[in-house]
């Protein structure tokens, strides 16, 4: 069973809006009642950058927070019922340009990639001035 699975990419004007989804596998969603959700983003030649986090306690979202480089254009939220992360991100810029990656762990948040143990094979996000 694949453990994330992203979708919602596209190829966009700048100004524009698009909204990412992740489904989330069973195994991921119940594997620890204390995670952490989050969206990362690779640009052709970049190293992959951390975007959003949201920390969950059982089924509660207990933080969510996005980096500064988006701050007031992206949030991050989740719909339970439907085991999904989403990603909406408006006021699209060309250095938004990226595969965005969603990314699940146990425990606290962190914006390194490296501690996470749970990956999708991300969506292409194209924005075009």
């Amino acid at each position: 069973q694949v453990p994330l699975m992203e979708s919602g990419g596209d190829s966009v004007q700048a100004g524009g809006s698009l909204r990412l989804s992740c489904t989330v596998s069973g195994y991921v969603h119940t594997r620890d009642s204390r995670k952490c959700m989050a969206w990362f983003r690779q640009a052709p030649g970049k190293e992959r950058e951390g975007v959003a986090v949201l920390y969950t306690v059982g089924e509660a979202t207990a933080l969510s927070k996005v980096s500064a480089s988006v701050k007031g254009r992206f949030t991050i939220s989740r719909d339970n019922a439907k085991n999904t992360l989403y990603l909406q991100m408006n006021s699209l810029k060309p250095e938004d340009t990226a595969m965005y990656y969603c990314a699940a762990r146990g425990g606290i948040c962190y914006y390194n990639e490296y501690l996470y143990n749970y990956w999708g094979q991300g969506t292409q996000v194209t924005v075009s001035s």
